[in-house]
């Protein structure tokens, strides 16, 4: 007889980012699926589920409902940094753990959450590391107006400066504005080399819109000019941005390719995925395994997932992942770079400027001063 075990899931199934949530959702009750139908299993997941509504005060005590309402102490869960910033003194308080399973912006370590997803040095330097010797290190930032958007673009005017390059514009959008006129324009005046876009859910899929008009407009902005980067745009919500994504870049550890054998359709269902089966593995061994248990269980040992296989970091509790860069073609991604097994390093405690853009170049302003 298998042994049941309750394991929650913590995503909404509607707000401005339910393609993600869904992508997430989905990965997560896959492996379920799988690991309860396998017989060699000890365990049967079974899924207590809460879905906030996509009403970020609602992960809270979504998870509280869970940690308290079952004997579950594992939760999948959560997609915006906001969320999960959240759920972290619910789990502490009672004792669970989050395994997050989307990109974020690093800076950060709980005892109580394992990332399973990319952190900067996972995404956005590898990008910054391919888009500027390409197109140049002038650039434009938006993002939605939260942790992700502040926070990636922080750590981005600090790698532009280190390339010599300039930040031509930085706006942010409340979470679900779809009014992006004024964008386009400043971005039209002010003509970056590229733009980094963290707008997230419908925010973003406007933009790509609006700003493939530009292109028709202005060759500067078609994407082999001057494309629009990004670190947290999958698979996932291309049916919603349509031909206006083609040719523009994002970074990841995982894209789904023709041929490869591997059904996730996104790494934001292969990263929930990844996560439930993690964790089957470390119960097969410890069935009581809670989260102080984790970094004994993690130590020494590799887990096979979508990503291959996958060391998670007994300090930070983040996985080593590959880092994927795909160029958005034919509602799919067209792989054109691809490093295996970086190691996170979520506080960037080892970015070397010179190893990541070279020698820093002078730019001459007016004036006649250099920088």
């Amino acid at each position: 007889m298998k042994r049941r075990v309750e394991i929650g899931i913590l995503y909404s199934r509607s707000g401005n980012y339910r393609l993600v949530s869904d992508a997430c959702r989905a990965g997560a009750l896959s492996a379920i699926a799988d690991i309860n139908a396998d017989p060699s299993s000890p365990i049967a997941f079974a899924p207590v589920e809460y879905d906030p509504q996509g009403n970020a005060d609602g992960y809270a005590s979504g998870c509280a409902e869970i940690l308290q309402g079952s004997s579950a102490r594992h939760i999948i869960g959560c997609v915006t940094s906001w969320s999960r910033k959240e759920v972290i003194p619910v789990l502490e308080r009672f004792g669970g753990t989050l395994w997050y399973a989307c990109p974020y912006e690093g800076f950060e370590t709980s005892d109580h959450v394992v990332y399973m997803h990319a952190c900067p040095n996972q995404q956005l330097l590898p990008l910054f590391s391919h888009v500027v010797p390409r197109f140049g290190a002038d650039v434009f930032l938006l993002g939605s107006n939260y942790i992700w958007g502040w926070e990636m673009n922080r750590v981005a005017r600090d790698l532009i400066a280190d390339a010599g390059g300039e930040v031509r514009g930085e706006r942010y959008l409340p979470l679900g504005e779809t009014e992006v006129a004024r964008l386009i324009e400043e971005i039209r005046a002010t003509r970056p080399d590229f733009v980094f876009n963290n707008l997230i859910g419908s925010s973003s899929y406007a933009f790509l819109k609006a700003y493939a008009e530009l292109g028709r407009e202005d060759e500067h902005f078609l994407p082999h000019h001057c494309p629009v980067v990004s670190c947290n745009l999958t698979e996932c919500e291309l049916e919603a941005i349509g031909e206006a994504g083609n040719g523009h870049l994002s970074a990841g550890p995982y894209f789904h390719e023709a041929g490869s054998g591997h059904r996730h359709r996104s790494s934001f269902e292969a990263a929930a995925y990844a996560s439930v089966r993690v964790l089957a593995e470390i119960l097969r061994h410890n069935p009581e395994a809670k989260w102080a248990d984790l970094p004994g269980a993690f130590a020494s040992r590799r887990f096979e997932t979508p990503f291959g296989t996958t060391v998670i970091d007994t300090r930070t509790q983040h996985a080593t992942l590959p880092v994927v860069i795909g160029e958005i073609e034919g509602g799919g991604f067209r792989v054109i770079s691809r490093e295996g097994g970086v190691a996170p390093d979520p506080y960037l405690s080892r970015y070397d400027r010179n190893l990541q853009f070279g020698t820093a170049r002078l730019r001459v302003v007016p004036g006649g001063a250099e920088r």
